[in-house]
């Protein structure tokens, strides 16, 4: 009866850790993406995983929906608790809150076993329809690239009649 007790003990103190990782991972993250891999070979995962170290600032991991819903519980991430049904791969992106998401649409056409559950961006939960969309958002030194882009073209364009109009008086 002892060996029970202290095998019980052993296994909570096992499931807390994981439990512990997953909230710590929470802590420092922007997003959330869960994904149902069900179905994926073993080639395949090890694709996806190297897509993830790839694209930086995610972490993709398994986990058991149990350790899941106790990680989620009181959190901004609660409403992922829906969706916690079935195997359930968590991508975490910590820099870019749609990387994980670009990361793993790349991969649909090519793995048609993976499939997006859902995600959180700020405690604000969607769905697998738009958590899609949210994968097709340029990153944010893209969207900031373009931002400063068209700024310069104006600016360069106003340059341009400011020269030509000095240029003019200079040779008048």
């Amino acid at each position: 009866m002892a060996e029970v007790s202290k095998n019980l003990a052993k296994n909570r103190k096992a499931k807390e850790v994981v439990v512990d990782e997953i909230k710590e991972r929470l802590s420092r993250t922007k997003s959330v993406v869960l994904v149902n891999a069900r179905g994926l070979t073993v080639e395949q995962d090890t694709t996806l995983r190297k897509a993830m170290r790839k694209a930086g600032g995610i972490d993709y991991k398994v986990y058991k929906n149990t350790m899941l819903n106790f990680a989620i519980e009181g959190t901004d991430y609660e409403g992922l608790k829906e969706y916690l049904s079935g195997p359930t791969a968590v991508a975490f992106s910590y820099e870019d809150a749609t990387a994980a998401a670009a990361a793993i649409s790349k991969n649909l056409k090519s793995m048609p076993a993976l499939e997006f559950k859902a995600s959180a961006i700020d405690g604000q939960v969607y769905d697998a329809e738009k958590t899609k969309a949210i994968a097709d958002i340029p990153s944010r030194e893209v969207l900031l690239s373009k931002l400063l882009g068209s700024f310069k073209s104006p600016m360069s364009s106003f340059a341009r009649v400011i020269n030509q109009i000095a240029e003019k008086n200079a040779a008048e």
